[in-house]
């Protein structure tokens, strides 16, 4: 067994992983960061649209918050949403002067901080507030603040390594202060178990959303961080808020091809096969409502007109005003054959976001001392029951300073080394007579959430999703506790643990509030609570003002 030592872990390598070492790596700190497949490939990579920002004469923040509000169905924290929303222009300014080449207006010149930039507005928004690059915006972030990151020192990278779980006070004899002191990985190539110590520990792992048949998201995003948490002790809340996107290409190898929600905010419209318009029968807003709602109309007409898809089409605008503002959506859509500069795009909702999450405050801390959580992992009560488009990279970076912040203080104040970690513990297991078990169980889960746990429930669905993830669990344990860990049998378990955990909030909700809408419950109730989820099973719906600073 191998053991590594260093002043912080960081699991992940996603926007809030490498934006969180970069702002840490000015200190004399080492840092180990942790990628479970190259270190870009994450959810953070494919983020299309932008990043949501007042940086418009004409906007305010006011507005930015009531929007936030209004897409969040009353859930959000306005203590965070105040913070991330306030702190966009910083954030921005921060990227752009590590390099980030953000689209300018027609006809402008770069030249840094002063560049005017070309705003897009997407669903929900009031105004034109995302700033981006191209249709490629994630890359552009997530490329360049790669670069740094590698270029630094005082920062390990190893990728492909997988954490199994995090190596808490529980598993040290003779201490009992609820603290977390590393994580046990896997070493994907050699498939070998190592122990990461840490003075203070991360969480950026990204969302859950391959736990559903359909989704937008990378193989990676299978929920691991969240289920390692809940595992060490800590809260879980609003798991039932599963965003589904509602434009993602339809056809078979697309294999979730997300289509922007910035490709309707530059005028694309829905159609049904026939080619009539049907959003303006379900919302006010039309193509831009907001995401829950779009989503949801798109799954009733198909439902109603027993249609395979709909269709999405911006062919009335010019084939050069399309290219130059989505290339790589165009060049996308025509490797499966489809041209969108002259026809409408077949497209359905596919699982995209996960809004609930570890329970963090403003600085990333959880229930365990020395754990944070940033990203997507985590729930500071920013998305309430439903995210605003393109608030999630905003998050990632407003997030990842304060908690830079918060570690340097930690680091600071405390020199006393690490104690003796025990090693991952093999004796006792084989390895693996069978790997179609896995296999079969994972196709299983993903299933049966797409089909009950979706995008429209009942509780007759939920209770049937709950049997079947309880059977679940018993033959992962059996196979857990006989079997040598291995890739897909971490992340099977950590879907599971997250099925679980959305059916168990959805079940808990009473009510249709934004992305948790079900036929049982049809209404909004009148003051709205947040789900809450503590290990020992206790659930609990605390108001959001009792959450963390």
């Amino acid at each position: 067994m191998t053991t590594h030592s260093s002043d912080v872990l960081i699991v992940g390598g996603g926007a809030a992983g490498l934006s969180l070492a970069l702002r840490l790596s000015q200190d004399d700190v080492s840092i180990t960061l942790l990628s479970k497949s190259e270190l870009t490939e994450g959810s953070s990579l494919y983020a299309q649209g932008g990043i949501a920002a007042v940086l418009d004469g004409d906007d305010n923040f006011e507005s930015h918050i009531q929007d936030t509000h209004t897409a969040g169905a009353d859930l959000c924290k306005d203590a965070a949403v105040r913070k991330i929303v306030e702190g966009a222009p910083k954030a921005i300014g921060w990227l752009v002067e590590k390099g980030v080449k953000f689209t300018l207006i027609d006809g402008a010149e770069y030249d840094g901080q002063d560049s005017e930039y070309h705003l897009t507005r997407e669903g929900g928004h009031s105004h034109r507030r995302v700033i981006h690059a191209k249709d490629a915006t994630g890359r552009e972030v997530e490329t360049t603040l790669e670069q740094h990151v590698r270029s630094l020192p005082n920062v390990t990278i190893l990728e492909n390594h997988i954490a199994i779980d995090l190596i808490t006070s529980e598993k040290l004899k003779g201490r009992s202060d609820s603290r977390c002191f590393g994580a046990y990985a896997l070493d994907i190539d050699t498939n070998k178990i190592k122990t990461f110590g840490a003075r203070a520990v991360v969480l950026s792992t990204g969302g859950a959303s391959k736990a559903y048949l359909y989704t937008t998201n990378p193989d990676t995003s299978t929920g691991d961080g969240i289920a390692m948490a809940w595992r060490a002790g800590c809260r879980i809340a609003n798991m039932e808020f599963v965003q589904f996107h509602p434009t993602c290409l339809y056809h078979p190898y697309a294999k979730g091809s997300l289509i922007s929600e910035a490709v309707r905010g530059e005028g694309a419209v829905l159609r049904l096969p026939n080619g009539d318009r049907f959003m303006d029968q379900h919302h006010e807003l039309a193509e831009l409502a907001p995401r829950d709602i779009v989503a949801r109309a798109i799954d009733y007409e198909m439902k109603k007109g027993g249609f395979d898809s709909v269709f999405l089409d911006i062919s009335h605008k010019s084939k050069e005003f399309i290219l130059d503002h989505f290339p790589n959506i165009a060049e996308s859509c025509e490797t499966y054959g489809y041209d969108m500069t002259s026809q409408p795009i077949p497209v359905v909702p596919a699982a995209h976001y996960t809004c609930g999450g570890i329970l963090s405050d403003l600085r990333g801390r959880t229930d365990l001392k020395r754990l944070y959580a940033v990203g997507e992992s985590s729930c500071t009560g920013l998305h309430g029951a439903n995210r605003l488009a393109s608030n999630s990279l905003l998050e990632c970076l407003v997030i990842a300073e304060s908690s830079a912040d918060d570690i340097r203080q930690l680091l600071k104040k405390e020199e006393s080394p690490l104690p003796k970690l025990p090693q991952w513990d093999e004796s006792q297991v084989s390895d693996p007579d069978e790997q179609i078990v896995v296999s079969h169980n994972w196709d299983e889960l993903r299933r049966f959430m797409w089909d009950y746990v979706g995008i429209v429930r009942t509780d007759k669905r939920l209770e049937r999703a709950r049997n079947r993830v309880s059977l679940l669990q018993e033959e992962i344990i059996e196979y857990y506790g006989n079997f040598r860990v291995n890739n897909d049998l971490i992340e099977l378990r950590n879907l599971a643990t997250i099925a679980e955990l959305t059916i168990e909030c959805a079940l808990t909700r009473k009510e249709s509030r934004g992305l948790h809408y079900t036929l049982d419950y049809p209404a909004s109730r009148e003051f709205a609570k947040d789900t809450i989820l503590t290990p020992n099973n206790f659930v609990s719906h605390a108001p959001i003002n009792e959450w963390g600073s």
